[in-house]
């Protein structure tokens, strides 16, 4: 049997008997020999997902090199380095390599940080070999085997039940259900009912909750559910935005340059200038248009970004990750581990007539209790002693004897970790809540039968000696227990449970169900004699309810709203019902009226447009599996958004491939989660989302700051140039000239601009999509403005001292390099005055002015400066007039910002490209 065609049986192995199954894996209840099981490794390989490997130095190296914009770089250096200028040349190439460097070591420490997330520990599986019991390494479980499991256990493989006791396995991670699955060995019907409802398979990486089972392997590697979930990641590829928008601008900047190129070596042939002069200034035209600092500025924004981060707990595996979050503007979520503490907890009692919630938070055994007043359901608290409502020490003292599992907490992992049922755990947790402690109560009052809870029975029965007499506690599913009883406890004291009463209970369970509550009823019953039963007359009193669910993480609520104020919209994606996934919801502020719940199966109902047209209208997607996720961030995508994805299970993972964004937890995220995210939190703190998201926004702004300074500068020079030809003049700037400001004057200003500190507000600014542009309406307009400020003012100038070549060449070199020394200080805000902003908020952008005013000086006035760059040295008058030219960019940006201020003011209703 080849892999292929045992995947396509496997999908179907729940419709098969034992007997059907060991006739076609060839094998029995007795396991396979020792020969065999060799024989079948051989053939069928480890038991293993193929681990991804750590790529070299030197490949993660050359790949920062993959860039449309670094070979037009290339491309440029090679030109440089044919016009004899070694230097210039060498500078470029320079710049290249420590880009290059920067990105390596990032993405070698996130290589590091995440390798050291992983838990190597090897596991063990108990199989029959050769007719016996032996435990061996889950790697070398093969098909056919006969697989023993137990609490506590973790699955080693896929496989089919073959006898169950009691048997219910936590596959969260799988599947997103907060609730341990309940297995059976029955057959059942249907080839294709989703994953979460083959209640006669184990799936590998699943966890036994409580129960034992045998089960004969099905599958193994890579043909289990979850290798065909590694099988899937491996095809998803995304590329983030930021890198789809520079290779955008790439293109742009090759059209623009080669348009302009061929245009002004035209109109200078036509304008009579020689062909080796115009082949000169065009080539370092071209090298000036290209922004050779871009890649060095990107990535030293990006490395601060994500330093940033990584002080706030989020490891970024790939820098230009962090830079994506900015652009987010849906936020999808996995509800289980994400949302939820994925620990059952007991929100709410019934019981006495009298509604009460319960505090604390996750297994921690503290928590007040607080009655609910004025209303069944109502939001009317106060806190309550304990001691004075002997209906709650009742409540308390059933949830001890009825809790089986135990509750550690684990100074190596810093949490509360389960052994046992997680409802069990709710229950003990809460009786410690109440006072109770289970040790203490059962030496007390010893227990003298026990039945423990069973799927088929569906309730808990413990027979204990009390003061003299034997009591029976009950607790289970509210309608075998009602069966049970013919009283309530009411004030004290046993009532006659009457139709009205029993109605008015049955209205109680409704409306905590509606709530996404699951519902355990308590009861009680003095002098029994033995352990109940279904067939025996009910004697039992019923004592309330207890309403559970899985712990919302604390800071979920604030996050969320977080996101919504910074006009990021949240859906929540999960495997669980309807109800559940709606109350949690709501509970956490993402689903709110009229906002739609949509599943699985409703899902499989609409083609791709349909569900395109409603998915903006849902903010819930319940009960659905990898491929229904996968299916729903590739709508959102379609729809033009970008979207971030959260989760930290093996069901999550595909989904988190395909965002633009996967964000996986880093304590309780499976490593399938991880290696497909590109986003690690590594204290599982869903708000380090909305953190990461403002530092995203700032790298943004951040880049386009940059690019608009790079870019006015270089089409202020080319204006300048371009009308020095029409109005018949000389060049006004020599190709070393433009050299020296495109690597000198630019490169030292553009880099101090990266390191501009965040503004405030961003996160809470209107987004639009033209935001997500490097390049946007308001970005072209701020260009031409400064740009022709630039070009007016030099040629202006320049026209005066024609007569003096060299002159006029040191003039417009000066001139030109002042205006860029005030365009920095205008680039550093959209919005605000450079009147208003604390020059020292920036020491980087100081100390870079101070760099580049001194290296024009030595331009200038040194022998070395004047024979490199053809300049004489200017009187203090000329510095005046130049100066006071040069400050028309700053008078120009300033009254278009009076203008965008008037109108973010709503005081002009137009102009708002300004």
């Amino acid at each position: 049997m080849n892999g292929d065609s045992n995947n396509q049986v496997r999908k179907s192995w729940h419709t098969k008997t034992s007997e059907q199954v060991f006739s076609m894996l060839d094998t029995n209840g007795s396991g396979l020999d020792s020969v065999e099981a060799s024989l079948r490794l051989l053939k069928y390989g480890e038991n293993k997902l193929p681990e991804i490997a750590s790529e070299s130095l030197a490949i993660v190296f050359l790949r920062q090199f993959q860039s449309p914009l670094i070979y037009v770089l290339i491309a440029a250096g090679g030109a440089v380095l044919a016009l004899g200028e070694t230097i210039d040349a060498a500078v470029i190439f320079a710049v290249l390599f420590i880009n290059a460097v920067i990105g390596s070591i990032q993405e070698g420490r996130a290589q590091n940080t995440l390798a050291s997330l992983r838990k190597f520990v090897e596991t063990r599986a108990t199989v029959l070999r050769d007719g016996r019991e032996v435990i061996i390494a889950d790697e070398n479980v093969v098909p056919g085997d006969i697989l023993m499991v137990q609490e506590g256990e973790r699955i080693p493989a896929d496989a089919r039940l073959i006898s169950v006791r009691n048997l219910r396995v936590d596959e969260a991670a799988l599947t997103g259900e907060s609730t341990p699955a309940r297995k059976i060995a029955e057959v059942l019907e249907g080839e294709n009912i989703p994953t979460p409802e083959r209640r006669n398979l184990l799936f590998k990486g699943t966890h036994v909750a409580t129960g034992t089972g045998h089960a004969v392997v099905v599958g193994t590697g890579l043909d289990t559910e979850i290798g065909i979930l590694a099988r899937e990641i491996a095809t998803i590829s995304t590329d983030v935005p930021l890198k789809t928008e520079i290779e955008k601008l790439t293109r742009l900047i090759i059209f623009i340059t080669a348009l302009i190129a061929s245009s002004l070596f035209t109109i200078g042939i036509i304008m009579g200038k020689a062909p080796s002069e115009m082949f000169l200034t065009v080539v370092a035209l071209s090298v000036s248009i290209i922004p050779e600092g871009l890649p060095i500025v990107l990535t030293l924004v990006l490395a601060t970004g994500v330093w940033r981060m990584g002080k706030q707990n989020a490891l970024v595996k790939k820098m230009h990750a962090v830079e994506a979050l900015g652009q987010v503007d849906i936020l999808a979520v996995d509800k289980t581990g994400t949302l939820t503490k994925n620990e059952m907890v007991v929100q709410k009692i019934y019981t006495n007539n009298t509604f009460f919630n319960v505090g604390g938070v996750g297994y921690e055994p503290l928590g007040e209790i607080f009655e609910l007043e004025n209303s069944r359901l109502g939001q009317n608290e106060k806190e309550i002693e304990i001691a004075v409502h002997p209906e709650l020490l009742l409540v308390g003292k059933i949830s001890a004897f009825s809790a089986n599992a135990h509750v550690i907490w684990s100074d190596e992992t810093n949490q509360w970790n389960l052994s046992g049922d997680p409802t069990e755990a709710a229950m003990l947790v809460l009786s410690q809540k109440l006072g109770f402690h289970k040790d203490i109560l059962e030496s007390e009052s010893p227990i003298i039968a026990e039945m423990p809870f069973d799927y088929n029975l569906k309730y808990h029965a413990v027979l204990a000696k009390e003061g003299g007499q034997n009591v029976l506690s009950l607790a289970g599913a509210p309608e075998i227990i009602l069966d049970f009883c013919d009283s309530i406890w009411k004030d004290g004291k046993k009532v006659l449970l009457s139709v009205e009463e029993r109605e008015i209970i049955e209205s109680i369970l409704v409306a905590m169900s509606k709530e996404g509550l699951r519902v355990i009823a308590l009861a009680t019953q003095t002098d029994a004699t033995d352990l109940p039963n279904m067939g025996g007359n009910p004697a039992a009193t019923f004592i309330g309810f207890l309403g559970m669910h899985d712990a919302l993480r604390a800071e979920v609520p604030s996050t969320i709203l977080r996101a919504r104020e910074a006009g990021i919209r949240t859906v929540m994606i999960t495997g669980d019902h309807r109800i559940t996934a709606q109350s949690i919801a709501q509970e956490a502020g993402i689903w709110k009226e009229g906002d739609r719940v949509l599943t699985g199966r409703e899902m499989e109902h609409l083609s791709d447009d349909e569900l395109l047209k409603i998915i903006l209208n849902v903010s819930v997607f319940a009960r659905v599996t990898p491929e229904h996720k996968l299916r729903i961030i590739r709508a959102y995508k379609k729809a033009g958004n970008i979207v971030a994805m959260s989760g930290d299970g093996v069901n999550d993972a595909p989904s988190l491939g395909a965002a633009d964004l996967g964000v996986a937890m880093g304590g309780i995220g499976t490593e399938v989660a991880k290696e497909a995210s590109d986003i690690v939190l590594l204290d599982d703190n869903l708000g380090s989302i909305i953190t990461a998201v403002e530092e995203g926004r700032s790298i943004y702004r951040t880049i386009k700051k940059v690019i608009l300074y790079l870019f006015s500068t270089s089409a202020g020079e080319v204006l300048t140039i371009a009308g020095a030809i029409i109005l018949g003049y000389i060049v006004p700037i020599l190709p070393a000239q433009i050299i020296w400001l495109n690597f000198v004057t630019d490169g030292f200003l553009d880099t101090a601009l990266a390191m501009e500190p965040k503004e405030k507000g961003l996160l809470l600014e209107p987004r639009t999509k033209s935001a997500r542009q490097l390049v946007d309406s308001l970005m072209a307009t701020r260009m031409v403005l400064m740009a022709g400020a630039m070009a007016l003012g030099t040629l202006y100038l320049f026209g005066f001292y024609q007569d003096d070549p060299v002159k006029a060449w040191t003039i417009s070199l000066t001139l030109l390099a002042v205006f860029q020394w005030f365009n920095a200080l205008n680039c550093r805000s959209h919005r605000a005055s450079i009147l208003h902003m604390n020059p020292f908020s920036n020491i980087f952008l100081l100390g870079a002015l101070f760099i580049v005013i001194s290296l024009q000086i030595g331009a200038m006035y040194t022998s070395a400066g004047q024979h490199l760059l053809h300049t004489v040295p200017l009187s203090l008058s000329e510095w005046g007039i130049i100066l006071g030219i040069a400050s028309s960019i700053i008078v120009v940006e300033e009254i278009r910002k009076l203008i965008y201020r008037l109108y973010y003011d709503r005081k002009i209703p137009t102009l708002a490209h300004l």
